[in-house]
């Protein structure tokens, strides 16, 4: 846990940063087809749901409580079937029992990411200082400097912020104008034209919020934006504490950060990540030039022992970063690049998996190509079958002989034999 003892401020002197929320409500349409039926917290991402990858990166910085703002049945069903209480955090951090905890948001309808703030912090009467954490990024962070950073401001709200190489994908942030000590004087979310935003820090959707925030909504401003159903807090929230004059400030961070809301920033932070992290993160037991095996078990030391055994002798390819989940089968020649293979996947002889991500439970026929593609859990692909630049949903049956390139399909479409799809959307 972070905590202060002597710093000069009134209103955070002895507090503790040892809770999070993270707001999940929205469909997540922009990762269509993969969250049509599946919330994109519980998204598999490098072979778990890529919510385990934030609460354990602050679990482990002495994050204590996390409080999931869940908006719908999907959401939530999923997220506390996986989660619970936090029983599993706890045992994997070698913890005492109940020492993480997650607690959920009760099943009222939010009108955006602020309000699920709100309801969390009223419901569970929360006092202290709260970082917030968006569902659909993965990230690097130091919660010390932060928290250190925060203090020394006197802060009312710091906003991690990051610096965008490409100018041209300005568009898809809030974009911030920082003053004199880092003080917030203007922010525009999502600028029509990027020659208009005022800087190229952008918004990574990471909040600490000192314990006064809880009252905003009951200012004039505040209600005034509760009343119009005006919550999200890059659109409303934050231009409003601008205008105001609230302390906002901006903390710059030069670590990794990813929006994994669409599949094309999906593969990017899963080749960056299988890349950068550690085998703890990864959770890998195994390594072999490149390759990163999962599994602890008899069995699956011997599957590796195995798969390394074939590449020695031809009968595999297996090049560049590539991760393999448990249980999997690779049939005689199969080629495999830069890709993610997740458990109990059955990919049939000389198919070739290049630059893609291949879900739990999927079984891939022979001589098939996937190149650039995201293939969702539980697919079936037949034979002599072409996927390029597609991404397709849960449950997804094509049938032998089939092309698809640069298109979306919807979960558990049966796609008939020999069918050409190109740039097309099939829901």
């Amino acid at each position: 846990m972070l905590s202060i003892d002597n710093y000069g401020k009134s209103h955070i002197v002895g507090l503790v940063l040892n809770k999070a929320i993270i707001p999940l409500g929205g469909l997540g349409t922009r990762l269509y087809p993969l969250t049509v039926d599946t919330s994109k917290a519980m998204i598999r991402f490098l072979n778990r749901p890529l919510i385990d990858f934030t609460i354990m990166k602050l679990a482990r910085q002495g994050i204590r409580e996390f409080y999931l703002g869940v908006s719908g049945y999907v959401n939530y069903i999923g997220l506390f079937d996986h989660l619970g209480s936090g029983e599993g955090v706890t045992h994997k951090l070698g913890l005492t029992y109940e020492e993480v905890r997650i607690r959920y948001q009760p099943n009222v309808v939010t009108r955006g990411n602020a309000e699920s703030v709100k309801i969390v912090m009223e419901y569970y009467d929360l006092r202290d200082p709260v970082l917030v954490v968006q569902g659909d990024i993965v990230f690097d962070i130091s919660l010390s400097d932060l928290w250190n950073y925060h203090v020394s401001k006197d802060a009312y709200m710091t906003i991690v912020l990051r610096e965008l190489e490409d100018l041209s994908r300005l568009r898809l942030y809030g974009v911030a104008k920082l003053g004199d000590g880092g003080l917030i004087e203007g922010f525009i979310e999502k600028p029509t034209n990027p020659s208009e935003a005022p800087s190229n820090l952008i918004n990574t959707g990471i909040y600490l919020l000192s314990p006064e925030f809880r009252d905003f909504f009951n200012t004039d401003v505040g209600r005034s934006l509760y009343d119009s159903g005006n919550l999200d807090f890059g659109r409303h929230v934050i231009p409003a504490l601008i205008k105001c004059k609230y302390p906002i400030y901006g903390y710059i961070t030069r670590s990794y950060w990813f929006d994994v809301g669409t599949p094309e920033s999906y593969l990017e932070a899963c080749k960056y990540l299988l890349r950068s992290l550690s085998n703890e993160e990864l959770e890998v037991s195994t390594t072999y030039n490149g390759i990163k095996f999962m599994g602890k078990t008899l069995m699956s030391k011997a599957l590796h022992r195995s798969i390394i055994d074939r590449l020695r002798s031809n009968d595999l390819s297996i090049e560049g970063d590539v991760l393999l989940g448990r249980h999997i089968f690779l049939g005689r020649k199969v080629r495999v690049v830069n890709s993610v293979i997740d458990h109990y996947v059955i990919v049939g002889n000389e198919s070739l998996i290049e630059d893609s991500v291949i879900m739990d439970r999927c079984n891939i026929g022979s001589n098939v190509v996937i190149v650039n593609s995201i293939i969702g859990r539980h697919a079936v692909i037949g034979d002599n079958v072409v996927v390029r630049d597609s991404v397709l949903g849960n449950g997804v049956v094509v049938g032998d002989g089939s092309i698809i390139t640069n298109s979306k399909i919807w979960p558990h479409k049966i796609i008939p034999g020999s069918t050409a799809i190109k740039d097309s959307i099939l829901t």
